[in-house]
């Protein structure tokens, strides 16, 4: 019986969440490899573009909450959510067409484009913060839990419940989704394999016939889409707030340099690579212990190897470790 409920815990605590943020972190850095791999820079406004995407799908879902639509149990922001990528989408493409395009004519050197992409990440951080403001939003309506932890506790008899969320179980249902969708564009459709091509070789792409901009503004769409999809299911999950985004950048660059810049399986691997290292080591892991341990053995303290402050430390300490060892990544992508 404390062995089940030590499983339970452990589902409860680390697996669950670690998933559903692995998710997020891998739809997030799958928009990072694309671009990376296509486009051939680090694009440093990513965090803030999913927030920008969020906040638009915020809006939206307050709008239709006004006027009484909604999705019931599920939440309204998913109603909310193709606007949002429509507007992000035609942010992306107006900031390629006003800024980027123009030092890919000058074939500006990779570290210029990263300094620009810079600069982009604050003017988003700025338009996101005076919209909407720099305080928490809660934007999750619709039925919070999937499963609540005093139901399962009666229909098991276990000490322990289980709480699963709607916004986690969406999290994993929509990423699956999106990552088949994605890897389907890429290989089995003409777009995809033009863009798989440029990423290739651009010279021979560009001989065979393929138009380079055509794979550009497909690149900022499909960026668009993850982006925003990532953005808005951590705001369900967690909370909307931009700061937040910002400080994704990290685990979020971390799981695409990890798993292998440029490669999109990677970027996926690398995302929940990242999420449970994360959520292991700053878990206190005092619960599951008293469960598995006999009670003479039984720990005082938390047993928690690193405060949840220190939760980014964690991504950084992998990032720094696979560059120096590995810096191709687990999946031997473009190496940084």
């Amino acid at each position: 019986m404390d062995i089940l409920n030590a499983f339970v815990a452990l589902l409860n605590f680390v697996i669950i969440p670690a998933t559903a943020y692995g998710s997020q972190l891998a739809l997030g850095a799958l928009g990072v490899t694309l671009i990376y791999g296509i486009l051939r820079f680090s694009n440093f406004a990513h965090g803030d573009t999913m927030a920008f995407g969020a906040m638009v799908t915020i809006l939206f879902t307050w709008a239709f909450q006004a006027m009484g639509l909604s999705i019931s149990p599920l939440p309204t922001a998913l109603l909310a959510l193709p606007i949002g990528i429509a507007f992000t989408a035609g942010m992306m493409l107006l900031t390629d067409k006003w800024v980027y395009r123009f030092y890919r004519k000058q074939k500006a050197k990779p570290i210029i484009l990263v300094m620009v992409s810079l600069g982009v990440m604050f003017v988003l951080n700025g338009i996101v913060r005076v919209i909407i403001g720099v305080d928490e939003q809660q934007f999750n309506d619709g039925e919070r839990f999937i499963i609540k932890a005093g139901d399962f506790k009666k229909m098991t008899g276990l000490d322990e419940g289980l709480a699963f969320k709607t916004s986690q179980g969406l999290t994993i249902i929509v990423t699956i989704i999106a990552v088949i969708a994605l890897f389907w564009f890429l290989n089995r459709t003409r777009t995809g394999k033009s863009m798989r091509a440029y990423s290739d070789n651009e010279d021979l792409a560009l001989l065979s016939g393929i138009n380079p901009e055509k794979v550009v503004r497909v690149t900022w769409i499909l960026a668009a889409i993850l982006a925003t999809t990532a953005g808005v299911l951590y705001g369900l999950d967690k909370a909307f707030k931009p700061f937040t985004y910002f400080q994704l950048l990290l685990p979020i660059f971390a799981s695409a340099i990890v798993g292998g810049l440029g490669n999109p399986l990677g970027a996926i691997a690398g995302g929940y690579v990242i999420a449970f290292s994360e959520v292991m080591l700053t878990y206190a892991w005092k619960k599951v212990a008293t469960y598995v341990l006999p009670e003479s053995l039984a720990p005082d303290g938390l047993v928690q190897l690193l405060s949840t402050d220190y939760k980014f430390a964690v991504s950084f300490a992998i990032l720094v470790i696979v560059l120096i060892f590995k810096p191709t990544g687990l999946f031997k992508g473009k190496s940084v």
